[in-house]
């Protein structure tokens, strides 16, 4: 098919590799505009944009689609159909009014759970067994079109935000050239009322480890929040991000580290306790804990919360 692509992130450059492997006639692929990024600021393109260079695609990065201007290449590609991925501008309706048959969405998750902008972080928040990506024909609302295929995938143990990004990446890519393929035949299923659930987008504001909670609980705050923004405490009064955790038994007063379990220190929680494998204090960088405590130890009673100023 004749197709126009719109995505940023690496999760989106799957799809784009994957529909280009698969032969479509990519017209035009849209972005985001590049974004100042390292130490430098310099402006960096997207995922999708430097794969679409390596292609000879032809990009287009405009700040937004609501003006005829920024509509117009969209127009003169003529597409048959318009894929979104993980793009970050909203679609207005003259936009998805473009595309001769339609506009796809790929969505990180089983619709209508987690509609909205951080799917795959909320499901592993809430102790989701499974979570998966839904290929859906785009509407005005906000995911809330009808549903034409799903892959399913569990959540694991193990499965921080990026593990299972890259895993829905995969499988995203994979449903949606499967769609294309199939369109004819796949019989579009309209969302149900019951069960909608929204995944708002992660603040910074969410880090702060709250030690009086549940410990699988915080555990799962640590898995979803590694990339970003990155769970965080306090040591010493400065900030400590915390990319690994793991559940243990354990109890005391919340906060307060209790021991050792194999070279990472034990931090009572209200309810169990939470063994800390990688974290990272402010201006230095990610480490095992056993590597760390070779610097900081850790000795029983140790009060971890309270931070003065953050910046890991």
């Amino acid at each position: 098919m004749r197709l126009v692509f719109a995505g940023t992130p690496p999760f989106a450059a799957h799809a784009l590799g994957a529909l280009h492997a698969s032969g479509h006639d990519i017209a035009l692929v849209l972005t985001q505009p590049d974004r100042p990024s390292g130490r430098g600021l310099r402006p960096k393109a997207s995922a999708v944009a430097e794969l679409a260079d390596r292609l000879g695609l032809e990009v287009a990065k405009p700040l937004s689609l609501k003006d005829a201007q920024a509509r117009a290449p969209i127009e003169a590609a003529d597409p048959e159909v318009m894929v979104v991925a993980a793009y970050g501008l909203i679609l207005p309706e003259s936009v998805l009014a473009i595309p001769r048959k339609e506009c796809l969405n790929i969505h990180a998750s089983l619709l209508p759970r987690w509609r909205g902008a951080a799917p795959i972080q909320r499901a592993i928040l809430a102790g989701d067994a499974e979570t998966g990506v839904a290929i859906m024909v785009m509407e005005a609302g906000l995911d809330t079109g009808p549903v034409l295929l799903e892959r399913r995938t569990p959540i694991l143990p193990t499965d921080n935000a990026a593990i299972l990004t890259e895993r829905l990446a995969g499988l995203g890519a994979e449903a949606i050239v499967d769609a294309l393929a199939r369109r004819d035949e796949l019989v579009p299923r309209l969302q149900e009322a019951a069960g909608v659930t929204y995944a708002a987008k992660i603040e910074k504001s969410e880090a702060a480890l709250e030690w009086g909670r549940d410990a699988t609980a915080l555990s799962r705050q640590v898995r979803a929040f590694n990339p970003f923004p990155g769970a965080e405490t306090g040591l010493d009064g400065d900030l400590l991000k915390v990319w690994e955790a793991e559940p243990v038994e354990g109890s005391g007063s919340p906060g307060s580290v209790i021991g050792l379990d194999h070279g990472r220190p034990v931090v009572a929680c209200g309810r169990g306790a939470l063994a800390l494998t990688v974290i990272q204090r402010s201006g230095s960088r990610r480490m095992v804990a056993a590597e760390f405590l070779k610097g900081r130890p850790m000795p029983p009673g140790t009060q971890l919360g309270s931070v003065r100023h953050g910046g890991a």
